[in-house]
């Protein structure tokens, strides 16, 4: 009998997207973000019918699998969606995007520190100094870059800063009199700033932690998983591990805060692919909020995730997938964040096409005041903006990254996953190609892998709540 999957012929531009994750048949409607769970007979006659179109075509194709009955209801049922509006057609083309003109910045990445009190190997920063001076921001650096937001943000009320690093814990008296000034400077002019602050953990105190606490920041905390996976790249300077320096203290914070107030944030290397099983070391220590990203960078070093990976990864992304439902049904559920896609009520379009924003409403401002796109770009002399001082920023090169977005990018304009994935990472694409506009072939097989496992943990869990009602 021939394989439904070699009958397909799927054009790959096609606005649906037909695939199989835990034993679940799922199509995606890639224009609407509607998700549709299919029997067997109704998974392979979408997949043939965005190929081949004709009704007489995909019954001669598929009878003998499924036969011709059962393929031709099918059929009908599927056209009758695309008449009745239910279903995207499914070569409808895109409608037509242009960026705004408008620079409103409502993001600040604070590098308060280019030290750091770990050397992690894969750190993509060069351990904390991002290839520039070792130094600390100036508090005054820190309010001229309070000031620079506030002006820069238009009517924009709500704004974010978060601090970051190297380790911005290091620079704890400077985060603490930059909140303090901020919400002040905000509160005059009608607007708010929530804080966010990335830290490895080491010099996370009962008095750091309850500063947070208190001013209602949201932290990101660096734990890798188990201890084994955490100490092989996470080192301290004279090269021993961190792990149980870290945990206690990760352990500790976590205990005291709502799950939406932090994320525990692991790195994946080669050395790991086993990384469900880090996600769940860390919800067995109490981290509700969890994220798993795999490495940055680092392709030609031995812990680089690299093409011949992919399968392991996809593999691996799947058996995560069916814990995570696991522990959801034993009441013991935790959030991932790659499994929260949110299919109704996410970004707007602008957002979806545009991606984080880097170089236009987010920016990064390095310890002497120089701004750049992001945070990855920090210390890139091509990807200097300007600084926080005179306000002037580069408008050709706040252009360039204006024009990447989905419509620009090499190859996401007919990616199933556009609307999600938003194009990808930009300083990703720089470090891989050269160029903000070609994504890094790796990270967007990786992307797509957990959106389909995303995809099919939202449905599973969309049956179990229906059937619990």
């Amino acid at each position: 009998m021939p394989c439904p999957r070699c009958l397909s012929g799927a054009r790959k531009d096609a606005n649906w997207h037909v695939f199989s994750v835990l034993g679940v048949n799922l199509l995606l409607d890639v224009k609407t973000g509607g998700l549709h769970e299919l029997d067997a007979v109704a998974y392979d006659v979408a997949d043939a019918y965005q190929g081949h179109g004709s009704r007489e075509e995909v019954v001669r194709r598929l009878a003998a699998i499924h036969g011709e009955e059962a393929v031709g209801e099918a059929y009908d049922e599927i056209d009758e969606m695309v008449s009745s509006g239910r279903l995207s057609p499914p070569f409808a083309p895109d409608e037509p995007y242009e960026p705004s003109g408008e620079v409103l910045v409502k993001a600040l990445c604070l590098h308060v520190a280019h030290d750091c009190n770990l050397r992690c190997r894969y750190c993509f920063g060069k351990t904390g100094n991002f290839g520039m001076t070792r130094e600390l921001m100036p508090e005054r650096v820190a309010r001229a870059a309070i000031d620079f937001l506030l002006a820069r943000s238009g009517k924009r009320r709500n704004l974010n800063v978060d601090f970051f690093g190297g380790e911005p814990l290091l620079n704890f008296g400077v985060v603490k009199s930059t909140v303090e000034y901020g919400r002040a400077r905000a509160e005059r002019l009608g607007k708010h700033i929530d804080f966010t602050l990335t830290t490895n953990a080491v010099l996370l105190d009962d008095n750091v932690a309850r500063f947070l606490t208190e001013n209602d920041m949201l932290v990101v905390l660096s734990l890798d998983g188990r201890k084994e996976t955490h100490d092989r790249m996470r080192v301290a300077p004279g090269g021993c591990g961190s792990y149980d320096v870290v945990a206690p203290h990760v352990r500790r914070f976590v205990e005291s805060r709502a799950p939406e107030s932090y994320f525990v944030r692991g790195t994946y290397t080669r050395a790991n692919l086993d990384f469900a099983s880090d996600v769940m070391h860390l919800a067995d220590i109490g981290c509700e909020s969890i994220s798993v990203e795999p490495v940055v960078g680092g392709r030609d070093a031995s812990y680089g995730i690299r093409a011949s990976d992919l399968d392991a990864i996809g593999r691996e992304y799947e058996r995560l997938a069916a814990l995570f439902l696991e522990r959801h049904a034993q009441g013991r559920g935790f959030s991932f964040y790659h499994f929260n896609v949110d299919l109704e009520g996410g970004p707007c379009l602008a957002r979806r096409l545009a991606g984080c924003g880097a170089g236009v409403d987010y920016l990064a401002v390095a310890p002497d005041g120089n701004v750049y796109p992001c945070h990855q770009f920090v210390g890139q002399s091509e990807f200097l903006m300007g600084d926080v001082f005179d306000g002037e920023m580069d408008e050709a090169l706040a252009e360039r990254f204006r024009g990447a977005h989905v419509y620009t990018k090499r190859g996401c304009a007919e990616c199933w996953a556009r609307f999600i994935c938003s194009g990808g990472c930009h300083a990703n694409a720089y470090f891989s190609s050269g160029d903000i506009l070609i994504p890094e072939p790796v990270a967007c097989a990786i992307q797509k892998k957990r959106i389909e496992c995303a995809l099919a943990v939202q449905a599973l869990l969309r049956d179990t709540r229906d059937a619990a009602s």
